[in-house]
């Protein structure tokens, strides 16, 4: 599966785990899994879990960069697609954050509304450089 595959699912996983909250991740995986919906990946298993043990921190920078939004009014694709770039951009190393971005707004313009992908773009970019100057100007990209 290419790492497009992945994300993608990883998107839908992550979507879903919005409406069901008190749901475990892994039980929504393991859902998908035996449904047919997704299929066992390593990635997707790895992103998911490690998004969804790092939302309030996650959240918290969406919030951050969101200036004005409040997650819970953010569309729920953007939120999604936001948790999912996030999360790679910071806990894993060998995907650049340019690509992260990208696949992002484009999981927005697939799934979301016109306005999602230039919010989505907006707050990833501004979050982006924020990481790139604390990181000693490295301009996002990880090191």
């Amino acid at each position: 599966m290419t790492r497009k595959k992945e994300r993608e699912q990883a998107f839908e996983i992550l979507y879903e785990k919005s409406f069901h909250p008190e749901t475990e991740m892994e039980d929504i995986l393991r859902v998908n899994i035996d449904n047919g919906l997704i299929e066992d990946n390593q990635y997707v298993n790895a992103i998911v879990t490690k998004a969804w043990d790092k939302l309030f921190g996650i959240d918290e920078l969406i919030e951050r960069h969101s200036i004005g939004w409040k997650v819970k009014r953010i569309s729920k694709v953007a939120l999604a697609a936001l948790r999912l770039a996030i999360c790679e951009i910071l806990y894993f190393d060998d995907i650049p954050t340019a690509v992260s971005i990208n696949e992002a707004v484009e999981l927005c313009k697939k799934y979301g509304t016109e306005e999602d992908a230039p919010f989505v773009n907006g707050i990833l970019g501004t979050l982006s450089r924020n990481i790139g100057e604390a990181a000693g100007g490295q301009g996002g990209e990880k090191t």
